[in-house]
């Protein structure tokens, strides 16, 4: 073979190829080192909702809502069948009334916990796979999840998802972030429970709670419109029966939706004090006027037609306008019964809050009275937010702030004279200070003053002044009450997500799955000396790092009461 044949060969067209070009730094390979993060995904747990969306966004991508329909299998079209609706009551049957419309109960005793996996799973399967497409995600609990539903969670995410680390995020704490506060009181009117939260510099003080939330006004609901199909007065309450499967019963669906879109809130009987301005008048805004305007009068007695399908036979009834005020009025205040009469875990909602406020230290109280955050799916009620704030308002004006209570304690501040003889026996117990002033007298010596060291004025910092002038430093409101807004807690772990902040729990996928919930220590455990010091840089502590590796802990909700 000749050098020219060879030539000639070598230059034939060859079968088609993908030319050679410079890989971009952007698309690179996930092995790189130049990929871009992506951003972790935050997920709101509650018991009848899930919320799941990317980090930095200003709202969740997904909402999801638990009930019957989702428990439905491939190729069921009974939806679909005319009679389907009517038919609830074999659906519901052996189970308690509405259980299918939660993920969880805070009842963890029967429970079946490998069911509330499977509900979960499918969901986040759903989401994870058709829509984020992420590994690493924050979940937003509340304080008072029980152990067991937080190990299946955990379980359920570290088993199926493969996520290599999961942080958990305070709800209370998110919801104060969302609000632009580091303290708030914050109340959160949920399904199972109302939860009252003092959080002091990003941190839960305390909690308290009452039954009196979401499920017992759905409950009230039903008995209020079952009196009224049974043309008994709204007055009268019968007795509760544990099956509410009848034939004259009303479903569960029917309830809420009555509860969620007809019932309102009414005023308190004695409004408390408007607190005047020192200076000017305050500025009403358009919202504030409408806010006002959304409260309905209490004296409307027109007729509201409601119908009643899920009974047999269907009914329509006629409730005056300002008896649906009733169900709301029994849930959270019923004005109608002592204090006494309730135990600790079933007070109104009001005097819960008044009780929490009592019960922090002085200063944690003035900040957090100051910062009242509603939040919860019974907050949307018209009226209700109003109605709490004011009747707190008025527990405040009429007790005060003083925990000890009693006649004794009345009659001795009725009592003038003890009065007097206390204030003459703290004037003498004073420590006498000796003030030198400017003036002088006629003969020229300076006069000598004896006043009390509580009396003398604090002297002035003028580079303290000077500092708060230049940075523009206001004073932070404390001492009254206030209610502010939040864009709720998902949004705050979306916006501490985003900035990196660490979180009050992170665990890792090997971890969990070799120790379990077992493996977690109490936070008093942890010696946090013993730990290498770490570096806190702009954006805080880098995601899934700890302080001590083999002491890790579940945060609050891993401390055992």
């Amino acid at each position: 073979m000749s050098i020219r044949a060879g030539a000639q060969s070598a230059s034939a067209p060859g079968p088609p190829q993908t030319p050679a070009r410079p890989i971009s730094s952007t698309f690179g390979s996930p092995s790189s080192s130049s990929r871009i993060d992506d951003d972790p995904i935050v997920i709101e747990l509650g018991s009848r909702k899930l919320r799941i969306g990317f980090a930095g966004d200003a709202a969740p991508k997904r909402i999801v809502a638990f009930g019957p329909d989702q428990q439905r299998r491939t190729g069921d079209f009974r939806v679909w069948e005319p009679d389907f609706a009517s038919r609830w009551r074999s659906r519901a049957s052996g189970k308690p009334w509405g259980a299918d419309y939660e993920l969880w109960s805070l009842e963890t005793r029967g429970q079946d916990l490998g069911l509330v996996g499977d509900k979960l799973e499918r969901e986040l399967r759903d989401a994870f796979f058709n829509r984020f497409k992420t590994e690493e995600g924050d979940l937003i609990l509340p304080p008072t999840l029980p152990i067991p539903l937080l190990s299946s969670t955990l379980d359920t995410i570290f088993h199926h998802f493969q996520a290599p680390t999961v942080s958990l995020l305070s709800s209370p704490v998110m919801t104060a972030f969302s609000a632009g506060t580091r303290s708030a009181m914050v109340i959160d009117l949920g399904w199972h429970e109302t939860t009252v939260t003092a959080v002091y510099e990003y941190r839960e003080v305390q909690s308290w709670r009452t039954i009196r939330a979401g499920k017992f006004l759905v409950e009230e609901t039903y008995e209020f419109l079952l009196q009224a199909a049974h043309g008994r007065p709204a007055t009268v309450r019968a007795e509760r029966t544990e099956d509410k499967l009848g034939d004259d019963a009303l479903s569960f669906e029917e309830c809420e939706e009555v509860a969620t879109r007809m019932l309102w809130c009414r005023r308190a009987a004695r409004q408390p004090p408007q607190k005047t301005a020192e200076e000017g008048l305050p500025t009403v805004h358009e919202h504030e006027e409408e806010s006002e305007e959304e409260i309905p009068p209490t004296e409307d007695h027109s007729p509201i037609t409601i119908t009643l399908g899920s009974c047999k036979p269907s009914k329509t009834v006629e409730i005056p306008f300002s008896q649906l005020a009733e169900p709301c009025e029994t849930t959270f205040f019923e004005t109608r019964l002592s204090p006494s009469c309730f135990d600790d875990h079933e007070l109104p909602v009001h005097l819960l809050i008044y009780r929490a406020l009592l019960q922090l230290p002085l200063d944690v109280r003035a900040i957090c009275m100051s910062r009242i955050i509603f939040t919860g799916g019974c907050s949307s009620i018209v009226g209700l937010k109003g109605r709490i704030f004011d009747e707190i308002s008025i527990l405040a004006e009429e007790q005060g702030w003083d925990p000890i209570r009693g006649k004794v304690v009345n009659q001795f501040k009725a009592n003038q004279k003890l009065h007097r003889d206390a204030s003459r026996q703290g004037s003498d117990s004073s420590i006498p200070v000796v003030v030198q002033p400017d003036t002088t007298s006629g003969d020229g010596e300076a006069t000598e003053l004896q006043v009390k060291a509580a009396d003398v004025p604090q002297e002035v910092d003028q580079v303290e002044n000077l500092i708060k002038r230049e940075r523009n430093d206001k004073p932070s409101v404390q001492g009254q009450l206030r209610a502010i807004d939040s864009l709720g807690p998902w949004c705050g772990g979306s916006l501490a997500t985003q900035m990196k902040i660490p979180a009050l729990a992170t665990i890792d996928r090997e971890i969990w799955l070799s120790q379990g919930v077992n493996g977690a220590s109490r936070p008093s455990e942890i010696d946090i000396k013993a730990g290498q010091r770490q570096s806190m840089g702009p954006t805080g502590l880098m995601r899934g790092q700890t302080v001590q590796p083999n002491n890790w802990t579940l945060g609050v909700w891993g401390s055992l009461f």
